[in-house]
């Protein structure tokens, strides 16, 4: 299936995989918005080798679009700004990705102001449509698509996802504007949900990402292999979108090029790249506050941030959003054990010229 209004170098940058930030917010102490800091972080993304932002998501919270912060389109501007510029210098666009939330009514307003100001693609997030049925959630995701390509989001459950069955999936892999999906579940079930009907679908067109921050390695390095009528279909992880690549995006960036390169040459994955997933995850648990059912998620990856100089600190929007009971002596402990994980060295030699400018 042709995918419409898509420049072919964004989806063949999608295709071939990337590293996307998922954006967090820089705010002051005051809580109002630092966009000197927020500057500085998209350029610290751009710098370490990103090949997309992903903005107005999760990560940079969903409370940005309310009134009293007015904060959603100027987010997005100042993180035009900063793309554009980048498009200047570098050979390969960035991949622009902006988050659209809510019913059908507001999600078509988002995508039209994320369409005006030259983003790719809409990572369309259902978490508002708990009432709607399979038929329904179609419908909307149709709506949007005939306004910008959809990146798919399966967000996982405990940060208010929907669970979306294997025939939702199916039925969305036909949507002709489709052209990413983040993977995020957090479930090895659901992942081969998603993966299985794009495979089933027969849509190579579709890039998959991963946004299952808790196996970003293996979900990396995975073949994915399906029997359809007696023919064999492989489909794989290309990259990733995820909360856990806006810290220390640099070895992320790192991180995905190994992988890229085992799988080219074939052959067995090796016990050092088992060793990395297993670690990573560890960092992720610390970062994003499993133990406590992923309530300081947001914080977590300020405080690496504000570690590194990039953040005045961790503040969130909502006052009660802070780290979670021993996130804080957690992070000091992944900190210590995998060293070789953080990019603190290159933030240091750089992080002058990002907040300067």
């Amino acid at each position: 299936m042709a995918t419409k209004n898509l420049d072919p170098r964004i989806g063949n940058a999608l295709q071939r995989g990337l590293v996307i930030p998922a954006c967090p917010l820089a705010l002051n102490a005051d809580r109002r918005w630092d966009e000197r800091r927020q500057r500085a972080l998209f350029r610290y993304y751009l710098a370490a080798g990103a090949g997309g932002l992903a903005v107005g998501v999760h990560t940079t919270q969903f409370a940005i679009r309310e009134p009293r912060f007015g904060l959603f389109r100027p987010l997005l501007e100042l993180a035009a700004q900063e793309m554009n510029r980048a498009d200047q210098r570098g050979d390969e666009p960035v991949v622009r990705v902006a988050g659209v939330i809510g019913r059908t009514s507001q999600a078509l307003a988002e995508a039209d102001l994320i369409q005006s100001l030259g983003y790719h693609a809409a990572l369309l997030n259902l978490s508002a449509m708990t009432d709607c049925s399979e038929p329904e959630l179609l419908t909307h995701c149709r709506e949007v698509a005939k306004i910008i390509p959809l990146f798919g989001f399966y967000l996982q459950p405990g940060l208010g996802g929907l669970v979306l069955p294997f025939s939702f999936w199916r039925r969305f892999a036909e949507i002709d504007n489709v052209v990413a999906i983040k993977v995020a579940p957090f479930n090895r079930y659901q992942t081969l949900d998603v993966i299985r009907a794009v495979a089933e679908a027969g849509r190579d067109d579709i890039a998959l990402y991963t946004g299952n921050d808790d196996t970003i390695i293996l979900d990396l390095l995975t073949p994915y292999r399906f029997q359809f009528g007696g023919r064999s279909v492989e489909r794989r992880i290309v990259g990733g979108l995820l909360g856990q690549w806006a810290v220390w995006t640099h070895r992320a960036v790192e991180m995905l090029s190994e992988c890229h390169r085992l799988i080219a040459e074939g052959g067995a994955i090796g016990a050092e790249m088992m060793r990395r997933a297993v670690e990573l995850t560890d960092v992720n648990a610390a970062i994003f506050d499993a133990a406590n059912n992923f309530a300081g998620c947001i914080p977590g990856v300020h405080e690496i941030l504000r570690r590194q100089g990039l953040l005045e600190n961790t503040c969130c929007l909502d006052p009660s959003q802070t780290l979670g009971p021993g996130q804080a002596e957690e992070i000091d402990r992944v900190y210590r054990a995998y060293p070789d994980l953080n990019d603190d060295e290159f933030v240091r030699k750089n992080l002058e010229k990002w907040i300067s400018k």
